[in-house]
C-alpha cells in the first residue's frame, strides 16, 4: 500500500486552494497511491453535517468519494478544526476517521497524530475541545439552524486561532518529546503530526518522530511506500530534491 499523508490544508483559507487539492488528488490516483490520510485540519473547519459545509468542503467531497471508487482509500485523522466526522453523512465520502492512525509498512510501525493536544499547558484550548467535540456539543450541533450554527462555529474557530497560534507555531519540545517517548515505548518507530505547520524532528535510537509541514502554506505532502520508505512531495507528486529541510534535534 502506498500512502500519501497530507497535513494541515485549512482549505477554504485561500483563493484557489480547493481546485489546487482536487487537482494533487487526481495526481495522487495517477501515482497510484492507494490511501490518502489527512492528518488534521483538511478544511477551515469541517463539521460532519452537511448543513455545516461550505462549497470549498462541497467541492472536494466529490473528489474524495471518487477516489474511494478507484478502491483508493480515505483516512481523516481529527484535528482541532474537525468535528463529529463519524456522522453517517460521511459515510459516502470517507472510509474511517478517528484521533489516530497506526499502521505498519515494511517493518516500520507508523503513527499518526493530530498534535493538538500534545501541549498540556495549553489549557484554554484542552477544555474548549472537550466542550466543542462532547456528546451535548454534537446534539447542539444536530438541532440548531445552520446559519445560526456556522455564525457561532466561525466565531469560537476565529478565537481559538487567536489562542491557540503562539503554542503552534511555537513548538513545545518538551511535550513532543515525551510525547515521542512514549509511543516509542509502545513499539511506535515513526511518530508523525501535523499542527504546528513547520518541519521539526526527534530522533533516537533508531525511532524518529516529525512534524509534517502544512500543505496550506509549502503544498507539500508525505509519501509513505509499501515498504516503510517516505519521501515528501511537491504538488504534482515529483518527489523533492533535495528534501525538505528539518529542525533536528538528537538528544
Amino acid at each position: 500500500m502506498k500512502r500519501l499523508v497530507i497535513a494541515d490544508a485549512h482549505l477554504g483559507q485561500r483563493e484557489g486552494d480547493a481546485a489546487a487539492m482536487c487537482k494533487f488528488l487526481h495526481k495522487a490516483g495517477e501515482a497510484d497511491c492507494t490511501e490518502i490520510v489527512y492528518l488534521g485540519d483538511a478544511f477551515q473547519y469541517l463539521i460532519g453535517m452537511p448543513k455545516f459545509w461550505t462549497s470549498t468542503v462541497e467541492r472536494v467531497l466529490p473528489v474524495w468519494r471518487e477516489l474511494r471508487s478507484q478502491q483508493i482509500r480515505v483516512l481523516l485523522v481529527e484535528g482541532n478544526r474537525d468535528f463529529f466526522l463519524s456522522e453517517s453523512e460521511m459515510a459516502p465520502y470517507v472510509d474511517a476517521s478517528s484521533r489516530s492512525y497506526d499502521f505498519t509498512a515494511g517493518e516500520i510501525h507508523y503513527r499518526l497524530v493530530h498534535g493538538d493536544r500534545v501541549n498540556r499547558d495549553d489549557s484554554y484550548y484542552l477544555f474548549w475541545c472537550r466542550v466543542s467535540k462532547s456528546s451535548l456539543a454534537r446534539l447542539w450541533a444536530r438541532l440548531l439552524p445552520r446559519r445560526i450554527a456556522v455564525a457561532i462555529v466561525s466565531h469560537m474557530e476565529a478565537k481559538l486561532a487567536r489562542t491557540n497560534q503562539g503554542f503552534r507555531y511555537k513548538k513545545p519540545i518538551a511535550h513532543l518529546m515525551r510525547d515521542a517517548d512514549r509511543a516509542w515505548h509502545e513499539d511506535v518507530d515513526a511518530l508523525l503530526w501535523g499542527h504546528f505547520h513547520t518541519p521539526w524532528q526527534y530522533a533516537a535510537g533508531g525511532h524518529i518522530a516529525m512534524v509534517i509541514p502544512a500543505w496550506l502554506e509549502v503544498r507539500v505532502a508525505l509519501v509513505i511506500a509499501e515498504d516503510g520508505q517516505r519521501w515528501f512531495v511537491d504538488e504534482e507528486m515529483r518527489e523533492l530534491m533535495p528534501p525538505l529541510p528539518t529542525e533536528e534535534l538528537v538528544p
